[in-house]
């Protein structure tokens, strides 16, 4: 049935260290490969369509070759792709982003958003002089060293529950990391903040992603987040929001459903219309440690071939003034229309599965208490094997999600495709209970 994804998938594996640059493609028994998409639809090279939830993992807010985006980007490709020059539309975009968001007295852009949390780091130590942060246990942010720490411990490595341990990821991960990264709880400030505590005046600053898709979209308690808020302003640390996926929640992105704003936010995904993109946006102190002061140069030097190319920010402009304030209310709707439809489906297969999410963004679980943080979202053998074999079904049935099982609405997506998708849901849950036997 893929017999051309399954020929290229032998051409990849012998010229690409691991088959393909991206490890979230990888599925059984071979990736999918592309050959066109429009809207928020996708069709693979064996001429199969889907409608697709994973939008490249979060990042296309509008879906798939959008017309407006596609003629702007036309036109700027007529006038150039790159240059060692600033552009106008860079200003542009910036001004939009920091007019859309309280918190955002400057940006600064770069290529992606692991760039964006590197950079994050980088201008806290720079700010405040101090070597260590401070991170939630089981969060995702990018492949810097300091932000991969305790991403994916196991049970045999991840210690006590109010006290996790600092856990690599890759292999070779110096110890000096590990030693400058407290990790974190999610979810119980008691333990957050006494955790913390221990660190006083060392931590340059506290990285929370207000729903971290490694922990299963589950979003951040207004508690939570403004013990942390509280403590870091004591501190004299800074609090870092990294918004990369969350920052379509709300039209000045999620941190506007809390009571106090982040020092500096990382973004990516969204911003740059389907193009690769990160920004690092924040106080203007803070912001600061860019740029050149007294004749003196910067306390963090940033630079970057593709930074701010012409291309991603007329994308990134195009694609966030269409993303309007009732464009995200309307997405949000969708969005919870589509929790409320699987939990259906959930109930009436009698499956033992459940939904997180919130805004414009939700996960399925095979499990049917849903999480709350990353240990009881730790997946069972059973539970993963579940999971697999879910998102295969939903493949087969027209629906593509993230491995993960988690989905990402678009706005060419209309009622239509969430009872589309209610069904295959539904389908999906009866064939994997069957296989499973667990009907």
């Amino acid at each position: 049935m893929s017999q051309r994804s399954a020929e290229l998938w032998l051409q990849g594996q012998r010229f690409i260290a691991g088959g393909v640059s991206r490890n979230t493609l990888l599925r059984e028994p071979h990736p999918l490969y592309l050959s066109r998409a429009e809207g928020c639809r996708i069709v693979d090279v064996d001429g199969v369509e889907r409608i697709d939830f994973a939008n490249n993992m979060a990042s296309l807010i509008h879906g798939h070759a959008h017309p407006a985006i596609v003629a702007a980007l036309s036109e700027q490709l007529r006038r150039g792709t790159a240059c060692t020059m600033a552009t106008e539309v860079e200003i542009r975009l910036a001004r939009h982003l920091c007019e859309r968001t309280a918190g955002f007295d400057k940006i600064r852009f770069m290529n992606s958003g692991t760039e964006a949390i590197m950079a994050a780091l980088k201008a806290a130590r720079a700010f405040t002089g101090r070597p260590r942060i401070a991170k939630v246990e089981g969060t995702y942010h990018g492949s810097y060293d300091y932000a991969e720490v305790s991403q994916a411990p196991a049970p045999e490595t991840w210690g006590r529950a109010e006290r996790p341990s600092s856990v690599p990821l890759a292999v070779g991960t110096p110890s000096g990391v590990l030693q400058d990264v407290v990790v974190l709880p999610f979810n119980d400030p008691e333990d957050a903040v006494a955790s913390l505590d221990e660190h006083r005046g060392e931590i340059a600053c506290v990285l929370v992603d207000p729903m971290p898709h490694r922990l299963g979209l589950v979003p951040a308690r207004n508690d939570f987040v403004m013990a942390l808020r509280d403590w870091t302003r004591h501190d004299g640390s800074l609090l870092v929001f990294d918004e990369v996926i969350t920052f379509r929640a709300e039209f000045g992105g999620m941190q506007q459903r809390y009571s106090g704003h982040p020092d500096l936010t990382a973004l990516g995904k969204i911003i740059g219309g389907g193009l690769p993109v990160g920004a690092l946006a924040g106080r203007e102190e803070v912001m600061g440690v860019f740029a050149p002061q007294g004749g003196l140069p910067p306390r963090l030097p940033h630079s970057g071939t593709f930074s701010a190319n012409p291309m991603t920010m007329t994308a990134g402009l195009t694609a966030m003034e269409l993303f309007d304030v009732d464009t995200v209310a309307r997405l949000n709707r969708l969005g919870l229309m589509a929790r409320e439809r699987i939990a259906e489906a959930i109930a009436v297969s009698g499956a033992p599965a459940s939904v997180t999410g919130a805004a414009s963004a939700f996960r399925i679980h095979m499990r049917t208490r849903p999480p709350r943080d990353y240990r009881s979202s730790f997946p069972t053998p059973h539970e993963r094997q579940a999971l697999g074999r879910f998102i295969s079904a939903l493949y087969d049935e027209g629906i593509a999600l993230v491995h993960t099982g988690a989905a990402f609405l678009s706005t060419p997506m209309t009622e239509a495709e969430i009872d589309r998708l209610a069904e295959a849901v539904l389908a999906a849950l009866r064939r994997v209970s069957a296989e499973l036997g667990e009907e």
